[in-house]
């Protein structure tokens, strides 16, 4: 099975000298932005095993020497990869850690001396507790002490790191306000090991660890700026479009205790791990013109173009020569000969991408159309990882679709089902045991017992605790009743409603399984049945919670599979991807646009209040405050704004997808 799919999303439009450049020089050239030495991988797995290969080498070259190898160890889920090699390597290629040294970079404060929570704990279920290492060489802050006990107890823990001979290397991630280990923004570059409150952003983020904001301690003792730059080496890792705005700025930013990751830039061994969705912010993967020869596409071109109308706040048309010669772009003016020439090419271009048939238009001469017109009545499956995310993220193409007459099918990949409230639940519970006492006298049991299992549960649960397979089940009952209704609404009929329930959700946390085998045979078994002519699929690889990135994953495997197994039918397939709540596609990429009119935003508002369960209090949000409708509704019109600006016509809100093939 192959893992990590999704990164065609990617690389099947960045150049691969951009991100892997071919010598020294070509480096130089294309970084020359850059104040980090920075690794771009197309695949998490390529990079983790280049620092497991360091980390080795140093911990070989310690026990040769005699001495001690000393590791400064993050906690950050962007590190699993790396704590996977290693452990693969030690149980199948005998690497040993009897000589290793690792000091926890961070300790949450306060904390129970028998907390599920620590960061100490989360560091030995991914990595400590799968090796060789000794327990006496196991070292971190203790977040169970008196706040009186602290200044003199992070003291010690500096003179037992001076102890060990200083670290050898330490391995961090980093948070989306730039904060390494838990130095949030403000702190400084002489700053040693202390406790420090943990920034709002920071605690949206560790609640993948504990389950519920309200469980994150309000501070952590943690490892100064100054502790983790005395180590002889430094690596940092990213992964994800999440996180590419902060990738961008400790890179290619100043210095500044704003962006305490920064300050890394100070470091004369550091390096930066990330791969193409993290890097898809720097300077030579969105503007490689700025810094190299580019290679010129049509999509280059037109990301140029878009680009150069945003700098100048100019529509396409109004462009001028010393527009293009004074930002980097005579390339361009020689390419076209001119100004006017590029300006019309890329106009058409994204004139093309408008249709109100997504679907096709039937007899229509379809050679600048995003959709073939042929056949006219297509079979359809649009992927939603959540049982929401069709609506929110394309619920006006869906409905035209079906307008249209197209056979659509809604394929729910997952249950949704940590996503509902408790207070849903027992609404629910209510009804289900009313029903029983007006309707059946009170004499199914069944319902009588879960009513009564289940209130009793809800009542002793604590905000950390899993939920029981029952209760999870019911939850995930709300989410199918409310997706069945959703599409109802928008005429997709219930025989084409399918739901996936991918077996890697189900762990009853935040953070899911490993996909598997499992998972791509349900999606293999569902596209062998309807064998699609469209399918769409979530692109949004910024979701915080990983499960749309899962997904893809899931999707695009089965599709190779079924193509190495001669499926022919897929040669008349096409993916498209649309996104979700998170992110927009950039103007510049964009393949597809469906413009809705005002009744259809009303439309697809309407899909979207079907999942009640959703709306008002969501337990899941992220890091905005805005409702899912609210966020579907603002990206689509900006959408709208951005087309209009480069001189297109003024839509209420459109839609945007991207082709993947």
């Amino acid at each position: 099975m192959k893992l990590n799919l999704s990164s065609q999303i990617v690389l099947n439009k960045v150049p691969e000298q951009y991100y892997r450049p071919r010598t020294a020089v070509e480096r130089s050239e294309i970084t020359r932005c850059e104040k980090i030495f920075t690794d771009i991988y197309p695949k998490v797995e390529e990079a983790a095993a280049v620092i497991a290969n360091t980390v080795e080498a140093e911990i070989k070259r310690a026990k040769d020497a005699g001495r001690k190898c000393v590791l400064a160890l993050g906690t950050g889920l962007s590190l699993t990869p790396v704590y996977t090699e290693l452990i693969r390597r030690h149980k199948e290629c005998g690497l040993s850690f009897d000589n290793v040294v690792v000091f926890n970079a961070y300790e949450y404060f306060p904390l129970s001396a028998d907390s599920r929570h620590s960061a100490l704990g989360q560091l030995r279920e991914r990595l400590l507790d799968h090796i060789d290492i000794k327990a006496e060489n196991i070292h971190t802050p203790d977040g169970s002490i008196s706040q009186d006990e602290v200044v003199e107890h992070c003291h010690a823990y500096e003179q037992l790191i001076a102890a060990e001979g200083g670290i050898d290397i330490a391995l961090l991630g980093i948070g989306r306000m730039g904060n390494i280990a838990t130095n949030e923004p403000g702190s400084t570059l002489s700053s040693t090991s202390r406790i420090i409150l943990i920034d709002q952003m920071s605690r949206d983020e560790m609640t993948n660890s504990f389950g519920t904001q309200e469980q994150v301690p309000p501070c952590s003792i943690t490892m100064g700026i100054h502790t983790l730059l005395s180590a002889h080496k430094l690596f940092i890792t990213a992964w994800g479009e999440e996180k590419s705005d902060i990738v961008e700025k400790i890179v290619e930013g100043p210095i500044t205790d704003a962006v305490p990751a920064s300050f890394i830039q100070t470091h004369n061994d550091a390096k930066f791990f990330i791969d193409l969705s993290a890097a898809s912010k720097l300077t030579r993967i969105v503007h490689p013109w700025l810094v190299t020869n580019c290679e010129w596409n049509d999509k280059t071109i037109r990301a140029a173009v878009v680009w150069l109308c945003q700098l100048k706040q100019k529509p396409i048309l109004k462009l001028t020569n010393k527009d293009y010669n004074e930002n980097g772009l005579s390339e361009l003016l020689a390419r076209f000969g001119s100004a006017y020439n590029c300006n019309i090419k890329i106009f058409n271009d994204l004139q093309h991408t408008i249709t109100g048939w997504p679907g096709g238009k039937p007899n229509a001469d379809d050679t600048n159309r995003p959709e073939r017109a042929l056949p006219a009545m297509k079979r359809v499956i649009v992927f939603s990882p959540h049982p929401d995310d069709d609506v929110i993220s394309m619920g006006g193409t869906l409905r035209r679709l079906v307008q249209q007459n197209h056979d659509v099918h809604v394929a729910y990949e997952t249950s949704g089902n940590i996503a509902v409230g408790d207070e849903e639940v027992t609404r629910f519970m209510h009804f289900v045991n009313g029903f029983n006492q007006l309707f059946c006298n009170n004499e199914d049991e069944v319902i009588k017992k879960m009513y009564a299992d289940i209130k009793a549960f809800l009542a002793q649960k604590k905000p950390s605790d899993m939920d029981t397979p029952e209760v999870r089940t019911i939850k995930g009952l709300i989410r199918r009743g409310e997706a069945r209704t959703a599409c109802t609404y928008n005429g997709v009929p219930l025989s084409h409603v399918h739901f996936l329930d991918l077996p890697f959700y189900e762990s009853g946390k935040i953070e899911k399984l490993p996909m598997s085998e499992k998972d791509v045979e349900i999606v293999r078994a569902l596209l062998q049945k309807v064998k699609p002519h469209q399918i769409y699929v979530a692109g949004d690889l910024a979701d915080p919670h990983g499960t749309h990135r899962v997904c893809t994953e899931a999707a695009l495997e089965a599709i190779e599979q079924l193509k190495e197994e001669g499926e022919n039918w897929l040669n008349e397939t096409h993916v498209w991807l649309y996104r979700g709540a998170w992110m927009e596609w950039e103007l510049g990429r964009v393949d597809m646009a469906v413009p809705l009119s005002p009744d259809e935003v009303v439309e697809k508002r309407h899909a979207i209040f079907r999942h009640l369960s959703q709306k008002d209090i969501v337990p899941f949000p992220g890091d905005d405050p805005r409702e899912f409708w609210q966020r579907a509704e603002d990206r689509t019109q900006n959408t709208a704004r951005l087309y209009d600006e480069l001189g297109m016509a003024e839509y209420q809100a459109i839609e945007v997808f991207l082709k993947l093939y």
